[in-house]
């Protein structure tokens, strides 16, 4: 069940919130958040990706490094 978000709700969302920065102000942010919340923000924002540790071993051998999630996501925010 898809639930619509109210642009209110968004705004006081972090997830939502980090869509709205971008250059230094959203590496800075980035930055403060550890490996492992950038890879939640990754599998909310793009759910057919393979962002998690376990998935990520069993398709590419490795998993994804804070730098290589910080990338992405800078990537996804400021093209989409």
């Amino acid at each position: 069940m898809n639930k619509i978000i109210s642009e209110e709700e968004k705004l006081k969302h972090p997830y939502y919130k980090l869509m709205e920065l971008r250059g230094e102000v959203l590496e800075t942010e980035l930055n403060t958040w550890n490996r492992l919340d950038l890879i939640e923000w990754l599998s909310w924002n793009d759910r057919n990706g393979v962002y998690k540790d376990e998935e990520s071993m069993q398709e590419f051998g490795n998993i994804l490094s804070k730098e290589e999630a910080i990338e992405i996501i800078s990537r996804q925010i400021t093209e989409a």
